[in-house]
């Protein structure tokens, strides 16, 4: 289904990431603390990667919650960086409550404003932000095979990216209410792991965020095959007892002769 994009809001749109760019590329301390954003949550290490993005959000004070919020949204819209570093962060920093209410409030404002540019400006827009159609490609199938439910099964697997999901939401007939509580919901439960684990700082991160993965993945899809795997087995049983549904047609289901 092909969406009609407005010209007020494809220019809302414009004018914000205009501003954006206006404030990054003329300010700048602001310039000064992105860029060493970005350098943190791309280190190798992700334990490092944490405890660094902590100190850094320390220097801003009280404002540190703000900061890392913009983050949040910043590496939603325009970077791929690893958000579930700066989940761990503000685990570690704020507590794991407070911590996963600023991840998860922040990671949704995110979510929203890339279904928002992504239904204002269109497809050949976000192509170019996602870095190309092949980017898009998959995204278009999984939607057009599990309709609303896409969302919530993307959001639930904390390898795939979140970003290239809500701008390939934004480009289908799904409604802003049932993205944002499909995304929600999704969101919440990586959210929470990751601001207790970040609270702790226990372990090695990479493997409790591989495990993790796993774990959700093998329940999507145990949920997804299951039903089909149960009815399988019903049919046999119900061949084994002389049920039929055997393959073999019935009497009652042949032509009758003339």
């Amino acid at each position: 289904m092909k969406l009609k994009n407005t010209h007020a809001g494809a220019l809302a749109v414009l004018a914000i990431l205009l501003a954006a760019a206006l404030l990054y590329a003329l300010v700048t301390p602001v310039r000064s603390a992105v860029n060493n954003a970005v350098a943190i949550l791309t280190l190798p290490d992700p334990q490092a990667a944490i405890a660094a993005f902590r100190d850094y959000l320390l220097r801003f004070g009280a404002w540190a919650a703000v900061v890392s919020a913009a983050l949040m949204v910043f590496q939603a819209v325009a970077a791929p960086l690893p958000a579930f570093v700066v989940t761990f962060a503000n685990g570690l920093l704020f507590g794991w409550a407070w911590g996963a209410l600023l991840s998860w409030t922040s990671a949704m404002l995110g979510a929203v404003l890339c279904f928002w540019i992504a239904r204002a400006l269109g497809r050949p827009a976000v192509e170019k932000l996602v870095g190309g159609s092949h980017a898009l490609a998959t995204w278009d199938l999984f939607f057009a095979r599990y309709g609303n439910r896409a969302i919530l099964v993307a959001r639930l697997l904390p390898f795939v990216s979140f970003d290239i999901v809500s701008y390939g939401a934004g480009l289908t007939s799904i409604s802003l209410w049932n993205f944002v509580w499909s995304t929600g919901l999704g969101q919440l439960p990586a959210t929470l792991l990751y601001s207790y684990l970040g609270q702790n700082l226990t372990g090695s991160i990479q493997v409790l965020f591989w495990v993790f993965s796993i774990t959700v993945a093998l329940f999507v899809i145990g949920s997804a095959l299951g039903p089909r795997v149960l009815r399988k087995i019903r049919a046999a049983q119900a061949c084994r007892a002389g049920e039929g549904g055997c393959g073999v047609a019935k009497p009652d289901d042949q032509a009758v002769q003339p």
